[in-house]
């Protein structure tokens, strides 16, 4: 098995699955849908491109540095609500943010190797600006590991990469790891192009992950 990994720091970070109208969520950790539109944008993949390849792949995190959930208060003006049978164009409509503050994930995405050979030098020569969930949100550190492709299985992948926070060595961190039917639904497995906005159930289950030396 092959697995190339990336890696998520930043000030910011925001990957929203539930997200309608005015509120948008977060969740705890990078979401399939919102590490996949990154590739996206390192390959230079319109909206309304098939992403079936990329959605085929199987998707770990390791949590190095958790961040800290936080709520940004945003408002947007002039927009339309129906109102007595009329659209209103003039109303300011509150619109709360949430995003992860000073986070840092390990990614694995494991599966075809010429694929993830594709992604990776995509990642070090992007044709598109990368972020973090939101355009606004963009890395502190590069997302492109120079050694980042693995001929090693997902979860020994994540296991055997250094630690990308400077802790001690040798220590255990949390993660998670796409299975095929067992474990909590996250619903970010993109069904489709993205500009079709249509996303299914994709089980994940958590995990104890070693971050040790190679």
């Amino acid at each position: 098995m092959t697995t190339l990994l990336l890696r998520l720091q930043g000030p910011m970070q925001s990957w929203g699955t539930t997200s309608r109208f005015d509120e948008r969520d977060t969740q705890l950790e990078p979401s399939k849908s919102g590490v996949l539109g990154l590739v996206c944008a390192a390959l230079g993949r319109d909206r309304s491109e098939p992403v079936e390849d990329l959605a085929a792949l199987r998707m770990g995190v390791r949590i190095d540095r958790e961040g800290v959930p936080m709520r940004d208060y945003q408002t947007a003006t002039g927009v339309a609500v129906a109102s007595s049978g009329k659209a209103d164009r003039n109303r300011t409509v509150v619109s709360p943010r949430y995003y992860l503050s000073d986070a840092v994930f390990l990614v694995g995405l494991e599966g075809n190797q010429i694929l993830l050979a594709r992604i990776q030098a995509a990642l070090r020569a992007p044709v598109w600006p990368l972020a973090l969930g939101r355009k606004s949100f963009v890395p502190s550190s590069p997302v492109y590991l120079p050694d980042g492709l693995l001929e090693k299985p997902l979860e020994l992948a994540l296991s055997h990469w250094p630690c990308l926070v400077g802790a001690p060595p040798e220590q255990t961190r949390r993660g998670m790891l796409e299975d095929i039917a067992e474990g909590a639904v996250r619903l970010d497995q993109p069904v489709g192009p993205f500009a079709a906005r249509s996303f299914g159930p994709r089980f994940v289950k958590h995990v104890s992950l070693f971050a040790g030396g190679r």
